[in-house]
């Protein structure tokens, strides 16, 4: 796998092509005084222009409390099936963004609160990438290992890929 490192616009274009291929993330939050961070599962809203990731979620969430001790957190992102993972981590920011709650509102996120839009519960969690890694295989899993088979036999470099820093 070759290095690709990306820095401004050419690596939040990158954080947006990946994350919007993937969608949902392991959400890491750091609770204080436990011995393991918290995790759970989350479905992205939308990359914006500057490379911010948004979120809804509710305020009596563990996640959305550790956030209020802790602002440090971490995505994982992850599809075993391209071979494509990327790794954040940022600062953490809640509001109550009535704009926000209305563009991300969907069916999906009805589900999460039962009194509609106007949910006190309700935050918009805008997550500031500090420091980002991604690995791309640019193909799907059954090439990738054809072509790592391929470079086993022939001895030969193959390009399977790009991994680096994503410096937004």
């Amino acid at each position: 796998m070759s290095t690709e490192n990306l820095s401004n616009q050419e690596a939040i274009e990158k954080l947006r092509e990946l994350i919007d291929s993937i969608d949902v993330a392991m959400m890491i939050t750091y609770p204080k005084g436990a011995q393991y961070p918290y995790k759970t599962p989350m479905s992205r809203q939308e990359v914006d222009e500057e490379g911010n990731i948004w979120y809804l979620i509710s305020s009596d969430s563990e996640t959305y409390k550790n956030l209020e001790v802790d602002p440090k957190i971490s995505l994982a992102f992850g599809d075993p099936g391209s071979y494509t993972f990327v790794s954040i981590d940022g600062i953490a920011e809640a509001s109550r963004d009535q704009e926000r709650i209305e563009k991300y509102w969907s069916k999906f996120v009805e589900v999460y609160f039962e009194r509609g839009k106007v949910d006190p519960t309700i935050r918009v969690l805008k997550v500031t990438p500090l420091d980002a890694h991604y690995w791309d295989t640019k193909t799907n899993k059954f090439m990738t290992l054809v072509k790592v088979a391929s470079a086993a036999v022939t001895g030969q470099k193959v390009d399977i890929g790009r991994e680096g820093e994503l410096n937004i």
